[in-house]
């Protein structure tokens, strides 16, 4: 890890900085984490999550989280309570399970379908469709028994050759999902499969309509967790079947049912009563995807919700402001929002333009003065407080002359003057405005290297779709974990060959750890592999690591209770009640 001292930031070279870009520090910005994997463009900040964990097969293995709610006492069964819960939200760009990337997308998905396991407001992995099941000794075989009850919607029974179905769709080319050699490439069979060497999956095995058998390629801790993500949800054969788009009409097996769905207008879910584990006590959940400025709704009692922005932090904190009450604390997400680099193009095929790069940003004070300390300053991948996070780990501070001496031992930066254009992608309408924090990160790299990036903003569900085909040179973007395990970060985003790996990077080493990590059944080795597994990633810069989810502001109405504030993305709403 590159070492050195951290510029004074009153120094005059801070100090002309922070005067150039004094205009833009009164203004402010709502922040989205896009999980690039799973980007997140919620308005609440809330659906931090999958988002978004999950323990080890054990089922109550996990790190230590933290989830708040109001006055709730652990989840329990729900009964009729009624009731609609409103909040502002935004469009998806799929409601298809094995098309998701994206937590936006997750959010929903989560509440109508469901799959053989589930996460758990604690984050635990438990019990959804499968009642239970057995691992093999030898840690490849799970075998999984089906409780007797499950239905989807239009009350036909789950059944075993449901998911089995529901396997092969997800891993068939021609559904294109992105990421399913990511979540189920460990089942044997899966990867021949995409290939397009066999028609099934020879891993997924139906032993009786309620008994299905996964046989995996290597024992793997986490392996039940993938389980989790949307890829492996159940899905009913004679619905995707009517036609393309069938997920207008989606006939799940989750909590609740897609009652109505208007692109760019409203989206709302009706409860399904005959939900295995329990109804859900609301009626409805009405969400408002035609925008409008949420603080101004939750003021006139439109929504039940709503996202604290920085301009309104101050004014809810004094205990003389009426809404005060309603100001709840969410714990920071496990997530990363980061600006990656393609290494394959120039000039960031050259280490030492990214490091230069990442030297010539001080995250703390932008944090600070523009983010109102809102979010932590990222020091590398691993979020704070998950698996394997290192408090050792130094990552990149600001440091102008360090940044100055790597450009110029770069190979482009003797000739400034030719140096290769940068083109950061964002998500976002043409015109849109652009985060306030790249804004000061743009100006700071102007100033310190002299170099010149040009902004291009992209529309969400486009953006999604060219991050996957990696055509970007540049771009922002955040992840929240799938399931607490570092696995979901370092090996999907920087295994050479995976296709999460959207900066292209390719270290002959990280791979070999990798793989070992994979395998490994002592968790502190796991654990201790994945953190060098970490320096070295961060000592190759193919990420500029901006900031972590810091703890959230958010208003909820007094009359609602039980929604679980957490740090992933799980079923929430079916636990909700509304006592107004």
């Amino acid at each position: 890890m590159i070492q050195g001292g951290q510029l004074n930031n009153h120094s005059p070279h801070y100090r002309k900085l922070l005067m150039n870009i004094a205009p833009l520090l009164i203004a402010f910005w709502a922040i989205f984490l896009i999980f690039g994997c799973r980007p997140v463009t919620d308005d609440t900040s809330d659906t931090t999550s999958v988002a978004t964990t999950m323990p080890q097969p054990t089922i109550t293995q996990g790190p230590e989280t933290q989830s708040s709610t109001l006055n709730t006492p652990p989840p329990k069964e729900a009964s009729h309570k009624g009731g609609v819960f409103r909040r502002v939200f935004t469009n998806p760009p799929t409601l298809d399970p094995h098309l998701t990337t994206d937590a936006t997308s997750a959010a929903i998905i989560i509440e109508i379908f469901g799959g053989l396991v589930t996460i758990s407001p604690d984050l635990k992995v438990v019990p959804d469709i499968a009642k239970d099941w057995d691992i093999s000794d030898n840690g490849l075989t799970y075998t999984f028994y089906l409780r007797e009850d499950v239905t989807f919607h239009d009350k036909k029974l789950v059944t075993a050759h449901d998911f089995k179905w529901s396997f092969e769709r997800s891993t068939d080319p021609i559904t294109g999902s992105l990421v399913v050699e990511q979540y189920l490439g460990d089942i044997v069979g899966v990867i021949d499969k995409l290939h397009g060497k066999t028609r099934e999956v020879k891993g997924i095995k139906v032993i009786d309509s309620l008994t299905l058998e996964i046989t995996i390629d290597q024992p793997k801790s986490y392996f039940i967790s993938k389980l989790t993500y949307p890829t492996a949800f159940v899905l009913d054969k004679e619905n995707v079947e009517t036609g393309s788009r069938w997920a207008r009409t989606p006939n799940g097996t989750g909590p609740f049912k897609l009652q109505n769905y208007v692109p760019g207008e409203y989206l709302t879910l009706e409860k399904n009563p005959d939900y295995h584990l329990g109804p859900p006590h609301l009626d409805t959940v009405e969400m408002i995807l035609s925008g409008g400025t949420s603080m101004l709704m939750y003021e006139n009692d439109e929504i039940d919700i709503a996202g604290v922005g920085m301009a309104d932090i101050d004014r809810l904190e004094d205990p003389n402001e009426p809404l005060s009450s309603d100001l709840k604390k969410a714990p920071p997400s496990f997530s990363t929002n980061y600006i990656g680099m393609n290494t394959s193009e120039p000039p960031f095929d050259d280490v030492k333009v990214r490091q230069a790069l990442n030297y010539a940003i001080n995250k703390q004070e932008i944090a600070t003065l523009v983010l109102a300390d809102l979010v932590t300053p990222a020091k590398g991948i691993l979020p704070p407080g998950f698996p394997a996070y290192n408090e050792e780990l130094e990552g990149y501070y600001f440091n102008p002359e360090r940044a100055q001496i790597l450009l110029k031992e770069s190979r482009y930066g003797g000739d400034m003057e030719n140096f290769p254009p940068i083109v950061l992608t964002v998500s976002g309408g043409f015109g849109a405005s652009v985060g306030l924090d790249l804004e000061v990160i743009l100006e700071s790299w102007r100033q310190v290297l002299g170099i010149e990036v040009e902004i291009q903003q992209t529309e969400f569900a486009t953006y999604l779709q060219d991050l996957h085909k990696n055509r970007f040179q540049m771009f922002e973007i955040g992840w929240i974990a799938d399931y607490p395990d570092p696995e979901n970060f370092l090996d999907l985003l920087f295994y050479s060959e995976s296709s999460n790996n959207h900066t292209r990077f390719n270290d002959p080493l990280v791979d070999k750890l990798l793989l070992d990590a994979r395998t490994e059944t002592d968790t502190n080795l796991r654990y201790n592999t994945y953190q060098q597994v970490e320096e070295l990633i961060v000592a190759n810069a193919p990420w500029i690591p901006l900031w972590h989810g810091g703890e959230q502001r958010i208003l909820i109405k007094p009359w609602v209770e039980n929604y679980y504030l957490t740090q992933l993305i799980v079923p929430r709403l079916r636990f909700v009640e509304i006592h107004k």
